[in-house]
């Protein structure tokens, strides 16, 4: 487990870079095809990008009531457009086009700064993955953000190579152990199922831990 006290903390500026860097990447595909499946999911490129908006909406979302919910999710409608897709409560425009599906990126990562960034640090929400804190949903927000960029940019065939220390502050709040391997983008894919590393098993199955470190420390 990470050591609370000697880790830097995962802020509301790590999320607002993470999306700057993400919308970035994926401008450089505005002319593919969309359609196409984002890398290893089931979902495709269009789908996989409104499904990280919604993501980084949701997080924000719970946190913003006086009281956050502690028992489940804040009750927007999620629903799928079709069997099998994303269940969204954010759906995109598609006559707006990806520029436009980029723009509803850049919009929910913004809701998640800024709720980050003035939510007491005091305060607790629900997560299927255990009750968390605003810098866990900003840890949260930033490794969807990396990862499904990551498949969409497969798909796109664009460039994507997320800072190495953004990476390790997020495994350092999510991720209870990870090997200590120098590539830190590599663990956090490997982490996350989607790469190997040598002499480890393939991650099949997986899950992080939003609970605050203080609190997994106490309990």
């Amino acid at each position: 487990m990470a050591d609370e006290s000697s880790r830097t903390p995962v802020t509301a500026a790590d999320v607002e870079h993470a999306v700057r860097l993400s919308v970035t990447a994926l401008r450089a595909g505005l002319a593919a095809d969309w359609s196409v499946k984002a890398g290893s999911l089931e979902w495709d490129c269009w789908e996989t990008v409104e499904h990280l908006s919604d993501d980084l909406f949701a997080y924000a979302v719970q946190l913003g009531p006086q009281q956050p919910p502690l028992d489940g999710e804040v009750p927007y409608l999620w629903e799928a457009k079709r069997p099998g897709g994303p269940r969204n409560a954010v759906h995109a425009d598609r006559t707006a086009g990806p520029a436009g599906l980029l723009q509803t990126l850049e919009a929910s990562g913004a809701l998640l700064t800024a709720m980050v960034r003035t939510a007491s640090p005091d305060v607790r929400a629900y997560h299927g993955f255990g009750i968390s804190d605003p810098e866990g949903f900003a840890a949260m927000g930033v490794v969807e953000t990396l990862l499904h960029t990551h498949d969409v940019a497969e798909g796109l065939g664009v460039t994507w190579a997320p800072p190495g220390g953004l990476c390790d502050r997020v495994l350092a709040r999510l991720f209870r152990e990870v090997p200590a391997d120098p590539d830190r983008w590599r663990v956090l894919l490997w982490a996350t199922g989607r790469a190997d590393l040598p002499d480890l098993a393939h991650q099949d199955s997986w899950r992080w831990y939003g609970e605050p470190l203080s609190d997994a420390a106490r309990s």
